[in-house]
């Protein structure tokens, strides 16, 4: 009788623990990647940018913070959260830069912001897996360029610490 009610007791709380995985992947939603349109941003060309170009005060910012949003809530929020605050899922992005919001020398800040801008590009092109198990989607061939820098100039309108 004990090895009938340990049997089920260890099949309930395997199916417990799927469900549970099930409902947290659910919970996620459509996790497909979603194109974004950019027609109103000026074309970036075909070679990828090393550092985001819409963080120029030109003018085309506005427009670029404004499609990032939307790009944003479309593929990036579901895992790292409605205006980037983090529920813990994945990495909070209003910190993404906080390392160099610190720097008082220019030339150092500079550099710094030019390496999160790089480390930035290749995880969204790229995604980002581990041990077979993916993390983050690869976003390239889904997102143009113009869209993914457009994201990163709304994540610097997010961040923690003001540069």
């Amino acid at each position: 009788m004990r090895r009938h009610a340990l049997h089920a007791a260890t099949w309930a709380a395997g199916l417990a623990t799927g469900l549970t995985a099930c409902a947290i992947a659910l919970a996620h939603g459509d996790v497909t990647p979603q194109a974004v349109d950019t027609h109103e941003l000026p074309s970036l060309g075909e070679g990828w940018r090393d550092q985001n170009p819409y963080r120029a005060k030109d003018g085309s910012q506005d427009i670029a913070v404004r499609i990032g949003t939307s790009a944003f809530n479309q593929n990036c929020a579901r895992c790292h959260g409605l205006e980037a605050i983090s529920g813990g899922i994945a990495p909070d992005l209003r910190r993404l830069d906080n390392d160099c919001a610190s720097m008082k020398d220019a030339a150092k800040k500079t550099a710094c912001m030019v390496e999160n801008d790089q480390y930035f590009l290749t995880t969204v092109r790229n995604g980002r897996s581990r041990n077979g198990a993916v993390y983050m989607p690869p976003f390239e061939g889904t997102l143009n360029q113009e869209a993914i820098w457009s994201i990163k100039a709304y994540l610097e309108t997010r961040r923690e610490k003001p540069m």
